[in-house]
C-alpha cells in the first residue's frame, strides 16, 4: 500500500494502544506492529518510530528493538505531509496586482510554487490559500502557470474558476507576454529565435533537453542581448528573452542548447562555475494579458531582486538600462 493511500481520517490525537503477546517475543519492534496495525504501511510505521510518535512502556521506541511480548506501545498516528499540501500558511506575498479577478505576484527566488515531493508546504500555493481562501474552490488555489523554485518574477494567479479558464487559453493562444531577464556565459548575437522542441532527457528525468521524439512539445523563445561584461573575468551578457511557450526550463534548455547557459545554473550550467551564483540568474520581469473579465490590456513589470542586481553590478553591467 503507498503511503499516501493510507487512511487519512485518523487525526494526531487518535492514539493507537497496543499490548503485545508472549507470541511476538524475540521479534523486531517494527515488525510486530505492522502486523497489529496492518492499515498503515511499514515505512510509514518507521517514519513516526524515529519522529518519536511511538513509546514502549512509555520511553521512546526504536525500529530495530526486539520486543519480549509483555509490553504496552503506544501509537500516536501523523498525517501525512502530501495530506497537509493545500494547508493555508501565512506569507508575506509580494502583490504587484489584485482585484475581484485575478492578481499578480512578484515571486522571490527560493519559493516553490506547487506542492510536490520534498516541498509538501511553505509553498506559493500556501501562502495564496492563507490569503484568499476562496481559491480553496479554485484548481490549484488558481495558479496559472509557474516558475522554478529559483526564479524570481512576475506569475498571475486567478481568482475564480471563470478567470483561470481565461487566462489559460490566453496561455494556450500564446497572447499572453512573458519577458525574462537572463544572465548567459559568452556573448550571443544581438538577437535571435530558438524554435526547438523539448521533452525529458532521455537519461536524467530531471533535466529537460532539445529533441526530436514524437513525445517533445513545440518551444519558441525570442532573444536579446542587451549587455555584455566581466563575470570573474569570463564574459557573460545579459539578455532579454520572450516566450512563446511554456515548456518546463524552457529558457535554460534553449539558451544551454545553442551555446550560452544562465550563469548559476545548477543544472544546465557549467559544473565549475556553479558556485558564481546560488541560483539560475533568471527574472522574469514583464507580464502583459488581457483581463479576463474587463478585457483590457494590462502590463506588469517587477525590478530586478538585490542578488540579481548585485551580480550585474560585479559584471559591470550595472549602468544599464533595461527597457
Amino acid at each position: 500500500m503507498d503511503d499516501g493511500d493510507e487512511d487519512s481520517a485518523v487525526s494526531a490525537s487518535s492514539a493507537i494502544e497496543l499490548k503485545l503477546t508472549p507470541e511476538f517475543c524475540g521479534v523486531r519492534l517494527d515488525k510486530a506492529i505492522s502486523q497489529l496495525v496492518p492499515e498503515y504501511s511499514r515505512s510509514r510505521l518507521q517514519q513516526w518510530i524515529d519522529a518519536g510518535f511511538v513509546t514502549v512502556d512509555g520511553q521512546p521506541a526504536r525500529a530495530k528493538m526486539q520486543v519480549l511480548g509483555d509490553e504496552t506501545i503506544i501509537i500516536r498516528p501523523q498525517a501525512a505531509p502530501e495530506e497537509q499540501a493545500f494547508t493555508p500558511e501565512p506569507m508575506d506575498l509580494a502583490i504587484v496586482h489584485e482585484d475581484a479577478a485575478m492578481l499578480v505576484i512578484d515571486k522571490p527566488a527560493g519559493l516553490v510554487v506547487h506542492p510536490a515531493a520534498g516541498n509538501w508546504s511553505g509553498t506559493l500555493l500556501n501562502g495564496l490559500l492563507h490569503h484568499c481562501p476562496a481559491l480553496a474552490g479554485v484548481p490549484r488555489a488558481g495558479i496559472v502557470h509557474r516558475l522554478d523554485k529559483d526564479t524570481s518574477g512576475l506569475m498571475v494567479v486567478a481568482k475564480t474558476l471563470q478567470a483561470q479558464t481565461d487566462l489559460v487559453r490566453q496561455l494556450q493562444a500564446r497572447t499572453v507576454k512573458r519577458e525574462y531577464l537572463a544572465l548567459v556565459w559568452g556573448a550571443p548575437r544581438l538577437s535571435g529565435t530558438v524554435d526547438a522542441a523539448i521533452s525529458r532527457h532521455p537519461r536524467d528525468r530531471i533535466k529537460m533537453a532539445v529533441s526530436e521524439h514524437e513525445s517533445a512539445k513545440s518551444a519558441v523563445t525570442h532573444y536579446q542581448r542587451i549587455a555584455t561584461g566581466k563575470l570573474d573575468g569570463r564574459e557573460a551578457s545579459l539578455v532579454r528573452c520572450r516566450l512563446e511557450t511554456g515548456r518546463t526550463h524552457q529558457i535554460r534548455v534553449h539558451m544551454q542548447s545553442i551555446g550560452f547557459p544562465l550563469v548559476g545554473d545548477p543544472l544546465y550550467g557549467k559544473p565549475h562555475l556553479a558556485a558564481v551564483f546560488g541560483r539560475q540568474a533568471l527574472h522574469a520581469y514583464r507580464l502583459g494579458l488581457i483581463h479576463p473579465s474587463s478585457g483590457k490590456l494590462l502590463e506588469w513589470t517587477a525590478g530586478l531582486p538585490t542578488d540579481f542586481a548585485e551580480l550585474l553590478k560585479r559584471a559591470g553591467m550595472d549602468g544599464v538600462v533595461i527597457e
